[in-house]
This record gives structure tokens, C-alpha cells and sequence, in this order.
């Protein structure tokens, strides 16, 4: 049987295995949280099946994106992942995810890179009842606020556009379309879990 599927994943098996497992599901740990946050970053001016396809090859070159691994890294590091073709060779992205990694310490210890985040939809995921991809914005007022928090707080590649990507993505908005099979699934899981 032919599942309906938001259109934006296409027909390729690893867009479509993503879209249905995992984007959209609420994710509240807060490494999982940041890791996303980072690819989502190496994003920016490419496309996601982009970073998707080598997904594997990033975590493995970030050391499973721990970072209070990734924020001891220098110049040594970002020299050495500039030379891996397993990931976006970018010099500033690299820079960034070093420093990002220092910021999420930080916020990590004072009150929770989760808790941080999730604040930014009072907690729960906002569920949008979208028809077509046209209704779904590109940013919002909350991206807008959770990018302008990341930036004072020391993170980069995490402009409004992004943010709100990494919102859909980590559940924290349903963006599936109204008529895709994984819709009424996302709401269901919009309850965090205990603990």
C-alpha cells in the first residue's frame, strides 16, 4: 500500500525512511537536540537530502557530536575535518560547531539545552494543520525568538530560516501536511515524557 507522504521527501527510500521515523517526532534529549541543530546549520545553501546522505559520515568525523568532546577542538581539528569528504568541507561551519558546542555546555549546565529550547513553544509542539506545503511558513515569531537567544548565547548558523527547520524537524512544530500518514502519529506523541 502507497503511503501519502508530505511531497517535500520525494520518492528517494532515505528522504522517504527520514520523513516517516523521524522528522517531526518531538525529540527532547538534549545532545540529539544539538546535533540536529548543527546539521541543520551545515544545511544552510544546500539541500537536506545533502547532509542526510552524509549523516553517517558527520557523526563519525564529530565523534558522535558529544560535545564536551567537540568543544576542547583547535585548529588541528577543523584542519582535519576540512580534509574529510565524508562531510561539507566548511571552514566557518567547522569554526562554528566548535563554538556551538561551548555555548551548549554552558546552557546545558545553567538550565538545560532542552528545557531551553522547548520553552520557545511553552513545552508541547504546536500542531499545524497545513493542507498544502504553501501554508507552511519559513520562519516564525518563536524561530525568530529561539535563533536571537542561540545567537546571544554564543551559537552561529542559526538564523531564523534554520531554526525554524530544526523546529519541524525535532518535532517541536507538526508540520506534516494534514493528508500525510505521519500527521495524526506526530500529535499523538506530543506529550513529553516523564523524567
Amino acid at each position: 500500500m502507497d503511503l501519502t507522504r508530505c511531497p517535500w521527501c520525494g520518492q528517494d527510500p532515505l528522504y522517504t525512511a527520514y520523513h516517516d521515523a523521524e522528522w517531526g517526532v518531538p525529540e527532547w534529549e538534549a545532545r540529539a537536540l544539538w546535533e540536529k541543530l548543527i546539521l541543520d546549520g551545515f544545511q544552510a545553501g544546500l539541500a537536506w537530502i545533502t547532509i542526510l546522505r552524509k549523516r553517517e559520515s558527520f557523526r563519525a568525523a564529530f565523534q558522535g557530536f558529544e560535545p564536551a568532546v567537540i568543544a576542547s577542538w583547535g585548529e588541528a581539528d577543523v584542519v582535519r575535518l576540512l580534509g574529510d569528504a565524508g562531510i561539507v568541507r566548511h571552514r566557518g561551519k567547522i569554526e562554528a560547531t566548535i563554538g556551538n558546542a561551548r555555548a551548549f555546555l554552558e546552557i546545558e549546565e545553567r538550565q538545560g539545552f532542552s528545557d531551553f529550547l522547548w520553552k520557545h513553544v511553552e513545552g508541547r509542539p504546536v500542531q499545524n494543520r497545513f493542507a498544502t506545503m504553501a501554508e507552511a511558513p519559513t520562519e516564525t515569531a518563536a524561530a525568530r525568538a529561539m535563533s536571537k537567544e542561540l545567537k546571544a548565547h554564543g551559537f552561529r548558523f542559526c538564523g531564523p530560516t534554520i531554526v525554524y527547520a530544526f523546529m519541524q524537524a525535532t518535532g517541536m512544530v507538526n508540520d506534516h501536511l494534514v493528508g500525510c500518514h505521519a500527521h495524526d502519529r506526530c500529535a499523538s506523541l506530543a506529550a513529553r515524557p516523564a523524567g
